[in-house]
């Protein structure tokens, strides 16, 4: 594979996301700092075929154009991540778009019996048999000029991922399994996951009760604060803190004086502008209505005491099918839908269809409805059919 320095002039992107083009897929990461700021500072981008790699210089003014195209509206190419989360969101800010199509190798992973999140550098030694040199693993990525190691690093991420993905290909056909991942990367790739809307932000958070009163502050005084932290593209925390926020909603404060008396609030709260916006925000606060009100957790509706012993079989049932098939039980089902599948619901649950009801609902279904037993032989955990369930065929 054909290694190229840093690009850093618009004539040899251009060129390389031409010939990227002709390619079935590239391999993408990227570097980026966000301790300070509200919004990800994007600070480099790799890139690799199965013929070269590079590394991108976003900071220097280069006109990201035939990238972005590249990733955003070329759907004869496809975009393989690891983790890539954030790698994804990044590229939303840019673009309001998400790469498609994509594939990302950690969830591919979960598929493979690697667990669940595998890391790069587990992932890169369990199927290479390397391991990765981290030392620039926490460099300033945003400071300039960039050396020889720290590009070096940050190249390997995606040259290592170009052998890796054919590989994982290869092994999910041999097994079957490769339809399984559709759903889990057509969710990752919808691009709602990264519109998020201000006045949901305090469902994130810790909630203080469940007063509607004080909840309904609460989402206000989050909502604002996403406002607020969007807008001088600070951390969330540097406006103000979760706990605080908490106690804001608890104990409302009349005036705007009364918020230097606040814990976490500094004294020139009493009078400054984003003070202001604070007790405006309060003050047009409206109590959530009853079908706002988030369910309890653990319990959904309809979870009685004994249907949340029956929860507790079926994550006994699901640590058992992952164990035997080496898939994560976290790509099998969600505890949520355990849950509902123990107190009565029967549709529109995803372990109720598709590979999911063949490898673990049907026999997640017959435990719930008495066809399915656990027993012990010889000091080992097994399942059983019912006497019922044998009569029935």
């Amino acid at each position: 594979m054909m290694i190229h320095p840093l690009i850093d002039n618009d004539a040899d992107l251009a060129a390389l996301c031409a010939r990227l083009a002709t390619h079935d897929f590239v391999a993408v990461d990227t570097e980026f700092m966000r301790e300070s700021t509200y919004w990800p500072e994007l600070c480099l981008l790799q890139i690799a075929s199965v013929d070269e790699a590079a590394a991108i210089d976003p900071m220097i003014g280069l006109d990201m154009t035939p990238l972005l195209e590249l990733l955003v509206n070329n759907r004869d190419v496809l975009k393989v991540f690891h983790a890539g989360g954030q790698d994804l969101e990044i590229i939303h800010n840019m673009t309001g778009k998400v790469p498609i199509p994509l594939f990302d190798t950690q969830i591919a992973a979960m598929a493979l019996g690697h667990g669940e999140q595998i890391g790069y550098s587990n992932l890169v030694e369990s199927m290479l048999g390397h391991s990765l040199d981290k030392g620039a693993r926490f460099t300033d990525w945003s400071r300039r000029p960039l050396d020889k190691r720290q590009i070096d690093y940050a190249i390997a991420d995606v040259t290592h991922l170009a052998t890796i993905f054919p590989r994982m290909v290869d092994k999910l056909k041999r097994n079957g399994r490769g339809a399984w991942l559709d759903e889990e990367m057509e969710r990752l790739a919808d691009p709602s996951s990264f519109d998020f809307p201000p006045e949901d932000a305090w469902k994130r958070l810790k909630l203080p009760g469940r007063n509607a009163q004080v909840l309904g502050r609460l989402r206000a005084i989050a909502a604002w604060r996403e406002t607020e932290a969007r807008g001088k593209n600070l951390p969330r925390g540097r406006i103000i803190k979760d706990d605080t926020l908490g106690e804001l909603a608890s104990h409302a404060p009349k005036t705007q004086e009364d918020l230097g008396k606040v814990r976490g609030l500094s004294a020139g709260w009493r009078n400054n502008d984003i003070g202001a916006r604070l007790m405006m925000a309060i003050g047009n606060a409206r109590p959530i209505e009853p079908d706002e009100m988030p369910t309890r957790e653990p319990n959904r509706p309809g979870l009685t005491k004994d249907a949340a012993l029956v929860s507790d079989l079926l994550k006994l049932l699901l640590k058992i099918r992952s164990k035997e098939t080496g898939v994560a039980a976290k790509l099998i089902a969600r505890s949520d839908e355990l849950e509902a599948l123990a107190a009565g619901v029967r549709k529109e649950l995803h372990i109720l269809s598709g590979w999911r009801f063949e490898e673990f609902g049907r026999d997640a279904l017959d435990l719930v409805e008495g066809r399915l037993a656990f027993a012990t032989e010889n000091g080992k955990l097994k399942m059983t059919r019912t006497i019922m369930d044998v009569v029935e065929a």
